[in-house]
């Protein structure tokens, strides 16, 4: 940074001059963690500061609670878990990510059943505050190497240990799991993950299937194997979410696909390592579809809007070969995030139609047609339907021979669930409803009810067909062959059918 070594940089989120020394800012607009080849603690974003941290259960049992800066009243757990529990403002179903109660601000985020809260007086930027919460989340996770209520537990030393590290009297210090290795030296007690429950959706990288260990996701960074001995494997994850809006008429309105690659090392010596994505693919809008969702076979070029990188990662041969070339940090971190708003074939058709059937009565018929090959079956799929306000009461009809499919309806917001345990690529399900009204409609109904949502994770799917074609390491060290394991998974974000 030139002579004087007290300089400011911009902090681009926040847009507040920071003052400090030898920083650099990461692939996220954090401050700074490497320079050079030397590793300096990183300071904080003035004025980004935040007063508490808790994690809650599911049931609000306080996990871990750290104060920081004495600045809100104890009882914030017992205040943030009554409000989520309890919410009733703005019309919303679920408290919003961000809310304020008595001029203290609570920020949380979900992570596998556990709530990550934090709270704070000042005007903070919220993005902020979440992407610090979600980093403590996958910090916690690199170090224990499964994040649930029982492994916190029975490591609550070491997470107090790591969060004085990450944060400083309200101050952020670094969320980097390489960096931290040099302060915290604990081993964490390792819970048996072959005894855990699947937990919704993130269960899906923990079933068998014949390309990913049972094991993938759950070792620790730092704990060491019974033995003695180390397994050599990478782990790269394809995430993709979905946002698609149908018209009535079953049209694509808008659609986009939000990615990541997500790479986790457990190589001995971080070795440099090569990965290589489709060759025919193009950074940058381009005018017309890629390719016609009609087509299942996805000929055509791959075309990104955008795209951004973690910072050790290399582009020299990017683009000549879309090689992408790095030394893996440790923990878990983004290769790459990408978008993409081409259109793309949807993995769900959904076909909803309501109807009088009398007076104070109606029908609903809801269908869903996965377009996926059949190889392929989606989990955890859930249907909503918000229904007329005058509905007082539902029943349902499911195709014959239904298995692992319930249904719901939630009274006090007037919504139809459609629940599905799974369904195979080519198939369809049927839901038909019948609605009971107080009072006669005395307006178009169709437009009183909907949109359809829909909710899904589907392994092993990837609906923007980037790929990783291999995984090379550079320089081999020791005498055995790492294991190489790629998985693709596709998630709806916003996955929406108007009526």
């Amino acid at each position: 940074m030139g002579k004087n070594e007290n300089q400011a940089f911009m902090d681009p989120r926040m847009g507040r001059v920071v003052a400090g020394q030898k920083w650099a800012l990461d692939s996220y607009g954090w401050p700074g963690e490497k320079i050079g080849k030397s590793v300096q603690r990183t300071k904080s974003v003035a004025g980004a500061m935040i007063s508490q941290f808790f994690i809650l259960s599911q049931r609000g049992d306080n996990i871990v609670f750290r104060d920081y800066r004495g600045e809100v009243q104890k009882g914030s757990a017992e205040i943030f878990f009554r409000k989520v529990k309890f919410w009733e403002d703005g019309g919303l179903e679920e408290a919003p990510p961000v809310f304020n109660v008595d001029g203290v601000n609570y920020f949380h985020v979900k992570v596998v059943g556990l709530l990550f809260v934090a709270t704070t007086r000042v005007n903070i930027s919220p993005s902020f505050v979440l992407e610090l919460l979600q980093r403590i989340a996958r910090v916690i996770k690199d170090y224990l190497g499964i994040l649930n209520e029982d492994s916190l537990r029975k490591n609550f030393v070491l997470v107090y240990e790591l969060l004085d590290e990450v944060v400083d009297f309200g101050y952020v210090q670094t969320t980097s799991t390489e960096l931290l290795k040099s302060y915290v030296f604990n081993e964490p007690l390792v819970v048996d993950a072959a005894h855990l429950p699947a937990l919704g959706p993130a269960a899906i990288f923990t079933q068998g299937t014949k390309r990913m260990p049972g094991i993938a996701s759950t070792k620790s960074v730092v704990a060491t194997e019974p033995g003695g001995r180390k397994r050599e494997e990478i782990f790269v994850d394809i995430i993709e979410k979905i946002s698609i809006t149908f018209s009535s008429s079953g049209y694509i309105l808008t659609s986009e696909i939000d990615g990541t690659i997500q790479m986790k090392s457990y190589v001995t010596g971080n070795p440099e390592i090569r990965l290589a994505l489709n060759e025919d693919l193009a950074v940058g809008s381009a005018q017309g579809p890629v390719y016609g969702y009609s087509s299942s076979s996805g000929s055509g070029p791959v075309i990104l809007d955008d795209c951004n990188f973690h910072e050790s990662v290399r582009l020299d041969s990017f683009e000549i070969d879309k090689t992408l070339s790095l030394i893996p940090p440790d923990g878990e971190f983004p290769v790459m995030n990408y978008r993409m708003t081409q259109e793309f074939k949807p993995p769900f058709r959904i076909s909803a139609v309501i109807e009088e059937a009398g007076s104070l009565k109606a029908e609903v018929i809801l269908k869903v047609h996965a377009e996926f090959a059949s190889s392929i079956t989606a989990n955890t799929i859930k249907v909503q339907m918000p229904l007329p306000k005058y509905t007082t009461r539902v029943s349902f009809e499911l195709e014959p021979g239904a298995v692992g499919q319930t249904t719901d309806f939630k009274e006090a917001n007037k919504r139809l669930e459609w629940s599905l345990k799974k369904i195979a690529g080519g198939y369809e399900h049927t839901l038909r409803a019948k609605l009971t009204f107080s009072q006669e409609s005395h307006g178009n109904i169709t437009k009183e009810s909907g949109p359809v949502s829909m909710t899904f994770t589907i392994p092993m799917y990837n609906a923007s067909r980037l790929q990783v074609k291999y995984l090379q390491i550079a320089k081999k060290i020791g005498t055995h062959e790492p294991h190489r394991w790629v998985r693709y998974v596709t998630q709806a974000n916003s996955y929406v059918a108007r009526i």
